[in-house]
């Protein structure tokens, strides 16, 4: 069966290395869930939709880090900071500080843990949908009180220009 997992992940994944590792995560989480079948005939195609979750997963994963790398470079576009990398990160934490405790929450949970929906749906303990719908809001008041400058700077007590 290793064979058959090996080949799906390679025709999903980017690279024959990214395959393997898919397959080798898969195997773990497999070994480890507690809910998986014990039919032959119905493990292989779990397997196979672990394989793909994973997949999908590290392919959101590498967009949200595009995401903020576009980010950061609209605000060094507009001139803001740049080159500073302390400012920067004040500037983020004081954006991220002002966002609704909820969307403070899922965007830590997912962003920052690196957790995926799922995980992050358990310990909020609310549907996987409403986590997705909460990280795109909580992105999206993110970059927009960046992009406006409307943070209001702790330290200095005025609206970073």
């Amino acid at each position: 069966m290793r064979g058959d997992l090996l080949a799906y992940a390679r025709s999903i994944a980017d690279s024959p290395e990214e395959a393997e590792d898919l397959v080798s995560d898969a195997l773990e989480r497999a070994a480890r869930a507690e809910g998986r079948p014990r039919d032959p005939d119905a493990l292989r195609p779990w397997m196979f939709r672990v394989i793909r979750n994973l997949n999908v997963d590290e392919l959101r994963k590498r967009r949200i880090r595009r995401e903020y790398s576009l980010s950061a470079t609209r605000l060094d576009d507009r001139g803001a900071a740049v080159g500073n990398s302390v400012e920067d990160a004040i500037f983020l934490r004081e954006a991220f500080d002002a966002l609704e405790p909820k969307q403070r929450e899922v965007l830590f949970l997912v962003n920052i843990m690196g957790m995926t929906y799922k995980e992050a749906a358990a310990v909020m303990n609310v549907p996987p949908g409403t986590v997705m719908s909460r990280v795109s809001r909580a992105r999206g008041s993110l970059l927009s009180r960046m992009d406006s400058g409307q943070v209001i700077s702790l330290k200095k007590g005025k609206q970073r220009e």
